[in-house]
């Protein structure tokens, strides 16, 4: 394979995780940050925080499927 190719995909990879990543991260300091203003609703909060974590997820895994796909259809 084109080295310019390889390196186009370790790119891609790396700013899919990295994405991933922030946005994950920002998720959770806001969970945390509410559960701190107000403890009491701290299980309605993680319940309202968790799809949205679960989907951001799914969305980075689906990125890399694609990307791999990418390189082993080439």
């Amino acid at each position: 394979m084109d080295l310019y190719y390889i390196a186009g995909v370790a790119l891609g990879l790396g700013l899919v995780v990295i994405g991933a990543g922030l946005g994950i991260g920002k998720f959770a300091a806001a969970a945390a940050e509410s559960i701190a203003r107000q403890p009491s609703a701290a299980a309605q909060i993680t319940g309202a925080i968790n799809l949205p974590l679960f989907l951001l997820e799914g969305v980075a895994i689906l990125a890399e499927v694609f990307i791999f796909a990418v390189v082993l259809l080439k």
